[in-house]
């Protein structure tokens, strides 16, 4: 099973539970192939280097968790590819990643 989770808010407890999702899925006896997490937004914020949740995106890039995050929100913002955490890669769109991933077969979360 292939999971895209949509982290739009920049409200640090809806962060923490589209971690925390993560995190369980990771653990869950499920059989998950492929967790994407499409950034977007302010929640965009939540992979920015030295942000307070860098450690937990560093942790599950480690995990093999894909991070992506929206070009339109970095200019938008004026932020650079280089203001991420490494190993965050950059789509053209965000909603357009998250539409292209569901039609490949993804479920979708969004806490």
């Amino acid at each position: 099973m292939d999971v895209v989770v949509h982290l739009i808010s920049g409200i640090g407890g809806e962060q923490d539970t589209s971690f925390a999702i993560v995190e369980n899925l990771l653990d869950a006896d499920a059989d998950i192939d492929e967790l994407v997490v499409v950034a977007q937004s302010q929640g965009i914020e939540a992979v920015t280097a030295g942000g307070e949740t860098e450690h937990k995106v560093r942790s599950l890039l480690d995990a093999g968790v894909s991070f992506v995050a929206c070009r339109n929100t970095l200019d938008t913002m004026d932020l650079d590819e280089s203001d991420l955490v490494d190993g965050v890669d950059v789509v053209p769109e965000g909603a357009v990643e998250v539409i292209r991933l569901q039609t490949e077969g993804y479920a979708y979360l969004r806490p």
